[in-house]
């Protein structure tokens, strides 16, 4: 199955490693990235600041991890932030009661379902205990933030379950300071905290995770006096409204046929899906879902979860909310403080559209996709701009004065490239440790080089060579950086 392959690549190769892994008893739902992982992820996070942020004229910010008790009330996290939970009275142990009755249904439950309907169903068809086949408890609603008690009084906080709660509490003071105009967007990268009951299948459900999140906030009143909508007009989308897929729908008759409800919407869903195309994901295995009432996040007026199908099947990698004024307003409410701006001539609350994307899963996302096995080597066909390593630079064997030449040739590449030398074993093992990690090219410096300064360069994918002379190497690394076609 490709999901056990990925991970095992990702282990062995200096991606990921779960955290604490030499303590047998380590708390699941926590991963640490290697080397060539944290080099992957970076890589993703400038491209995402490339393709989304600096494309749309955003402003970035860097907001705290642990907040105030009081943002989380205005928020509703403290009373809607929840999962359902059950305690088997048997052997003791704690279920996520949605997901057995999603298993037992087969059906998938809406996120907002109460606890007595789940309640009320679970017994209905006597679903019981995974583990011991005891009988169920009472379901409870359990909330998922992390608690934290601050200084001597033990003040209390939480760490975020989510970045964007910084960028609401933060708006009033950018929209001053930084001399902000509607409708605009205001980004943010790093970590959030849920404290899931029972995290699974690495990357995809974490306790500790990264997001990429963009609050846009603009003018309701304007959502279809939006010029930027005519770069992407001809766009096409694959939906999925009321469970029925309209697959490649131009956004200029999703507009019409009101699959959704603005020219400004419009334009940023078809912004998420160019970023994971450019991205390396397959258009023909991604899609926008429609959430219906109950399946929407309670902050929610609308919702749009872009998901990628793998092997664990469909995937949310980001979750496109029509937030409107939810936030501002509640935040205005209990800080006392007014959060309206001018917008021309009038004074409004500013709407918001979300998009809230998840790094981690992403990048599981993008590795499976990536992943190929042949019958000699293991590849991953990341585009050249996510590698970990841009190039390896393998002198053919460790003598003769060729590991001196390669070795200038990787110090003149690595002070801007991430350039990989390694002169152990056959070449060819070389080679195959390199594609494992997705680097797209490799030059390998051999005895011609000492006669004419020419090098090979080696293709990852069709594994073709080409001759190049040594001195153009940066000039071809730059290509391949930029995505250009070198070796047709």
């Amino acid at each position: 199955m490709p999901y056990e392959h990925v991970m095992k690549l990702a282990l062995e190769r200096g991606l990921l490693m779960p955290s604490c892994e030499i303590y047998p008893d380590a708390t699941a739902g926590f991963w640490d990235y290697g080397p060539h992982g944290n080099t992957m992820k970076n890589r993703y996070v400038d491209l995402w600041r490339r393709e989304l942020v600096r494309r749309d004229g955003m402003v970035e910010i860097d907001g705290a991890q642990i907040m105030s008790r009081k943002v989380f009330l205005a928020s509703g996290h403290l009373e809607s932030f929840v999962d359902p939970i059950v305690n088997c009275e048997k052997c003791g142990a704690v279920h996520r009661a949605d997901r057995l009755l999603q298993e037992a249904t087969g059906v998938l439950v809406p996120e907002r379902l109460d606890v007595e309907q789940i309640e009320r169903m679970l017994v209905e068809r006597d679903v019981r205990c995974p583990n011991c086949k005891g009988k169920l408890g009472k379901v409870r609603r359990f909330n998922l933030m992390f608690r934290v008690g601050i200084g001597a009084s033990d003040e209390d906080s939480y760490l975020r379950p989510e970045t964007c709660q910084s960028i609401f509490v933060d708006f009033s003071r950018l929209f001053k300071v930084m001399r902000l105009k509607l409708p605009i967007g205001i980004a943010q990268y790093g970590k959030s905290f849920r404290n899931e009951i029972a995290p699974r299948q690495g990357l995809i459900r974490l306790r500790e995770f990264y997001q990429c999140e963009i609050e846009v906030f603009f003018n309701p009143a304007k959502a279809n006096d939006f010029p930027k909508y005519e770069e992407i007009k001809n766009e096409r989308l694959n939906l999925v409204i009321d469970g029925v897929s309209r697959q490649e729908v131009r956004c200029e008759e999703a507009l019409q046929e009101r699959y959704l409800p603005s020219r400004f919407i419009a334009y940023y869903l078809a912004l998420v899906q160019q970023f994971y195309e450019h991205a390396g994901i397959d258009s023909k295995k991604m899609r926008f879902r429609t959430l219906g009432g109950q399946e929407k996040a309670f902050y929610a007026d609308a919702a749009y979860d872009f998901e990628v199908e793998t092997s664990l099947g469909w995937i949310e990698l980001v979750a496109s909310n029509y937030r409107t004024s939810y936030d501002l307003a509640a935040h205005a409410k209990v800080s006392g403080q007014d959060l309206t701006v001018m917008d021309g001539d009038q004074k409004v609350i500013p709407h918001v559209f979300e998009l809230s994307m998840g790094v981690d899963r992403s990048l599981y996302c993008l590795l499976e996709h990536a992943y190929l096995e042949e019958p000699e080597r293991r590849i991953l066909r990341l585009k050249p701009y996510l590698a970990p390593v841009a190039m390896g630079v393998l002198p053919l064997v460790a003598k003769d004065g060729l590991p001196e030449v390669a070795r200038t040739i990787h110090s003149q590449l690595k002070k801007w490239y991430d350039a990989f030398y390694d002169e152990g074993g056959s070449i060819g093992r070389r080679y195959r440790r390199l594609d494992e990690i997705g680097c797209p090219a490799c030059v390998t410096v051999d005895y011609q080089t000492l006669q004419d300064r020419t090098v090979t360069l080696r293709d990852r994918d069709t594994m073709k060579q080409i001759r190049i002379e040594q001195d153009q190497v940066p000039l071809y690394l730059e290509r391949m950086a930029r995505g250009e076609a070198v070796f047709t």
